[in-house]
């Protein structure tokens, strides 16, 4: 059952949470470099543990209900991320000297809508399972 379209949303989101948060930059520096998330360790744990619970959630697929728990966890996990980027940027120094904050932080929002959009498609393949159990 890897053909539903829950896992089409779970791999995008496990793609955003650990692969584009190393292509995109959080913030430049003082100095002008650019800080991705490997620099924040921190960070790098969260977006690394939400991925994973993304790819281990699609191989779950005979246990719906662990499914869904598993994206509510993930969901709040990614809020926690979003919530330290927006303390990080703007506890940085802004319009000073530094104004250019990079995308990156975008991405647990990215993550969360393809999480919620897993989440429903979990929960509406469950109601189904449900009402063909009562025909029996």
């Amino acid at each position: 059952m890897l053909q539903r379209i829950q896992t089409v949303y779970l791999l995008i989101a496990a793609l955003l949470s650990a692969g584009f948060v190393f292509i995109f930059k959080l913030w430049n520096d003082l100095s002008g470099n650019p800080v991705y998330i490997e620099d924040v360790m921190s960070a790098l744990g969260l977006t690394l543990l939400s991925a994973l619970i993304s790819l281990v959630t699609i191989f779950l697929f005979r246990n719906r209900k662990l499914q869904f728990v598993l994206g509510r966890i993930n969901i709040l996990l990614n809020l926690i991320l979003l919530g330290l980027f927006v303390y990080w940027s703007l506890t940085i120094s802004g319009e000073t000297s530094v104004s250019e904050k990079g995308i990156g932080m975008l991405t647990p929002v990215f993550s969360i809508v393809f999480l919620v959009l897993a989440n429903k498609a979990i929960k509406k393949d469950e109601d189904l399972v449900k009402s063909v159990d009562r025909l029996r």
